[in-house]
């Protein structure tokens, strides 16, 4: 388990910031932390990386409690705000953190340029950051986290700030650092990037974990069956067996099935009694359908 927590707790006095977060980040998946500003994420990733001291509860990460010098040197950060001298190059910038990581100087050259084709900057670093993009700037961020081969990254809001297309070369690292191997702690509330890339999620609200699982159990399947012509009793009572809670709309039946292998069933339910089947389509619930009811179910607050 790369990251394990139980009941991992930070109080600001009678605040909470974060509270009896017990949650489980296997190696090689992307994990995505969501919640409304002000949730707690931060304080619960700071917690994590041991800049802020539990108030209570347990945490390993890669198998060593929080705050153990040998492993932080496995942990990239990229942080929600930071800035970099306008002054330097991306060079230097890799340079300097190169060494502030206290790495074997002679293979600077290489792990440099290999942090510059991973973030694709290759050729870009001799120009000055402060002429660069926000997209590029994030990405020189995020090459700078990457200078230790950490086995954990942890990005905190990567990509609040940027276009589309900046958007969308962050999702593409983390994409990267995936089928390499590497475990990407993604904070964000961005639901369309955390729905489109991350295998497993949890979601805050006030400090407390509402909800957590795999990303495709928790965005739950209905298939819509539009049925041409009227419908008879025997139908809908077989359907009814898949799914207690289904929904008729005229000739539209919504049926929550788990289990794609039950399309088949469903179509020959209807087809050997006398129904007509006109169509059968998936629509999966959106992240953000999921996320704004959890939030409004435990007491609302906004994004």
């Amino acid at each position: 388990m790369i990251i394990e927590t139980a009941n991992l707790t930070k109080l600001y006095g009678e605040k909470i910031g974060c509270k009896d977060i017990s949650i489980e980040v296997t190696s090689g998946e992307i994990f995505g932390f969501l919640g409304p500003n002000g949730a707690g994420k931060s304080t619960f990733v700071k917690t994590l990386l041991g800049l802020i001291f539990p108030t209570s509860g347990n945490a390993n990460i890669l198998g060593k409690p929080i705050g153990n010098y040998l492993v932080r040197k496995k942990i990239g950060y990229l942080p929600e705000s930071f800035k970099y001298q306008d002054w330097m190059t991306g060079l230097d910038l890799l340079s300097f953190h190169y060494f502030l990581c206290k790495l074997d100087k002679k293979n600077i050259n290489t792990t440099i340029e290999k942090v510059l084709e991973l973030v694709n900057l290759k050729g870009h670093e001799k120009y000055k950051v402060g002429t660069y993009s926000k997209g590029m700037q994030q990405r020189i961020g995020i090459a700078a986290a990457l200078l230790s081969d950490p086995d954990l990254i942890i990005f905190d809001e990567p990509s609040s700030a940027l276009d589309p297309i900046g958007r969308m070369e962050v999702r593409d690292i983390m994409l990267k650092m995936k089928s390499i191997g590497k475990t990407v702690f993604l904070n964000s509330h961005l639901l369309n990037e955390v729905e489109m890339i991350c295998d497993s999620i949890a979601v805050i609200n006030k400090g407390f974990i509402v909800s957590s699982g795999k990303t495709s159990q928790l965005l739950n399947v209905k298939y819509y069956i539009e049925i041409k012509g009227e419908y008879n009793n025997e139908i809908l009572r077989i359907l009814k067996t898949m799914d207690n809670n289904m929904e008729i709309d005229n000739n539209i039946i919504k049926i929550n099935v788990t289990d794609e292998n039950a399309i088949n069933d469903i179509a020959h339910v209807i087809i050997n009694n006398n129904g007509k089947l006109f169509s059968l389509k998936p629509c999966k619930s959106s992240l953000e359908d999921i996320f704004v009811n959890l939030i409004k179910e435990d007491g609302g607050n906004s994004v």
